[in-house]
């Protein structure tokens, strides 16, 4: 083998050829992917799709890492939002019953949400802040980690916000209870919020200019131990650079996602600089 891959070498034709048809074997299972999801899916936009089990397990030590709690704990929150029946049936249900059905899949798949799930979990915020709900399954998966919260006496809302009035479908029966859409410009939405805000989650317009301002919109408005999750930060680095501006620290984990072409997004995460591990928000 050795010896054929020096014959190649020396030729730049035939090496430039085995070169490219190495790096392409890293690409070539994404075109059979984009023609079974052009077949299955009907998602054009926000596409969903599950994480591979290690990125599950990067990103439990990543949530324990922001919130100084131990790995084996955020994994068993993470578990019981992906093993949660009610939930997934009520995601399914709703968006078979949405006239925007047409263009979503009918199965609960969380990807990255599922760190969004588990900071609710470990933070136990009073107030949780999502901008930009589309159909709503970050808005639904939050205000089940409220209610599971509240099961253990901990109260919380959640508001979404969305210039789109049809957004937020998903936000239906229990979980509405803890949870409410504000529709309109997110930047004026937030400016009527009166706060402290624990936990703030930008993932509307995604020009790094909008995103920005969001940040600055709620830079008073936040607790003492306050995170915030960018939706954005692989795309762009207006929360990192947030983060620096006000003191904060600043992590990213990266998505990767299972058997589906979209390469993923990640999570910008965004915390006090005071303590490397924060205490639950409530011990304002």
């Amino acid at each position: 083998m050795k010896k054929k891959l020096l014959f190649l070498r020396r030729f730049w034709l035939l090496n430039f050829f085995r070169r490219i048809l190495y790096a392409s074997k890293y690409y070539n299972v994404k075109y059979l992917q984009i023609l079974l999801w052009g077949f299955k899916s009907r998602e054009d936009t926000n596409y969903t799709y599950q994480i591979t089990p290690e990125n599950i397990a990067y990103l439990a030590h990543t949530v324990a890492v922001v919130t100084g709690m131990d790995y084996g704990t955020i994994s068993k929150y993470i578990e019981e939002a992906a093993n949660d029946d009610a939930l997934k049936k009520a995601i399914v249900d709703g968006t078979r019953n949405s006239k925007l059905h047409k263009y979503a899949d009918p199965e609960a798949r969380f990807g990255r949400r599922l760190g969004w799930y588990a900071f609710v979990r470990a933070l136990k915020p009073k107030i949780v802040v999502e901008t930009g709900v589309d159909k709503g399954l970050g808005s639904i998966l939050l205000c089940a980690a409220i209610l599971k919260n509240k099961q253990e006496g901990f109260e919380g809302k959640y508001f979404g916000t969305d210039i789109n009035p049809n957004a937020g479908y998903l936000l239906s029966g229990d979980y509405k209870e803890v949870g409410e859409i504000l529709f309109g410009d997110s930047i004026e939405s937030l400016s009527r919020l009166a706060g402290p805000i624990d936990l703030f989650i930008n993932d509307s317009d995604h020009s790094a200019d909008y995103e920005y301002m969001e940040y600055q919109a709620i830079r008073e408005k936040l607790s003492g131990n306050a995170v915030i999750l960018g939706d954005n930060a692989h795309c762009t680095d207006k929360l990192a650079v947030f983060s620096t501006e006000t003191n904060r620290n600043f992590l990213f984990f990266k998505e990767e996602p299972a058997n589906h072409w979209y390469p993923g997004g990640g999570i910008g995460i965004s915390f006090s600089s005071k303590d490397a591990a924060l205490s639950p928000v409530r011990a304002r």
